[in-house]
């Protein structure tokens, strides 16, 4: 089963190419995606890596947070559902 995890405190140079080899050091990636301000494509600092499997999250979680990565040491964890909001 697939596993997101959620990486933060990225530089604004960070690409989802770099993000992708970062994390694909620890397992197979399916995917790897910054989030990106909507007016002007810049990236929030913010990303998610999705893994193959749970052993590769957990050692990418592991061996990634705390770590400097782009000149930034990054926060690295399981990442949580989106809450829905009710309007």
């Amino acid at each position: 089963m697939a596993k997101k995890v959620y990486a933060g405190n990225l530089n604004f140079i960070t690409t989802e190419e770099s993000l992708n080899a970062a994390f694909s050091k620890f397992g197979q990636v399916n995917s790897a995606v910054l989030i990106k301000d909507r007016d002007t494509n810049q990236s929030k600092g913010f990303g998610f890596v999705e893994f193959e499997n749970d052993e590769d999250a957990d050692r990418a979680i592991a061996a990634m947070n705390g770590k400097e990565f782009d000149g930034r040491k990054i926060r690295v964890s399981v990442a949580e559902e989106k809450k829905r909001r009710s309007f």
